[in-house]
């Protein structure tokens, strides 16, 4: 029973960590459109400072968990199924590295261009902001298929 709602919780914070990473590089992308218009450029970079943070603390709680699971099954293997088998935890684990990279990466511009900064056109951060799809359909099929 441990086993089952430590894994829900650490699926529950992967999903919110990633509605973040997927919309903070949308944000850009409004800021980049809203050209000159001050008020509609602080809102926006209200949100962004708002979901860089609420990020953290979801990517945080979702490694604590994922650690748990990790943990449990270390201590006791019986009694947690199979979490950890060959290298495909490995692979994954990439992937979410890379997934945190893009977010930190993403935060910067924003904060970049909240200082002033330029950033890329618009139609150059819709392409940037199709990129974690691709990293998070790689975790999904390490995670659901374990090919190795």
């Amino acid at each position: 029973m441990i086993y089952v709602w430590t894994k829900t919780l650490h699926l529950l914070f992967v999903i919110a960590w990633m509605a973040a990473v997927f919309y903070l590089p949308r944000i850009l992308v409004n800021v980049a459109e809203a050209g000159s218009q001050p008020a509609v450029r602080e809102r926006l970079f209200l949100m962004g400072r708002r979901l860089y943070v609420f990020g953290h603390v979801m990517f945080g709680l979702m490694l604590v968990f994922g650690l748990l699971l990790w943990l449990g099954y270390r201590l006791s293997p019986a009694a947690w199924p199979l979490v950890v088998s060959g290298g495909w935890l490995h692979a994954k684990l990439t992937l979410v590295a890379g997934l945190f990279g893009y977010y930190l990466f993403t935060a910067r511009w924003m904060k970049r261009a909240e200082a002033g900064g330029v950033l890329p056109s618009s139609k150059a951060l819709r392409w940037f902001n199709e990129l974690p799809v691709f990293l998070a359909l790689g975790a999904i099929y390490l995670v659901i298929g374990k090919p190795f």
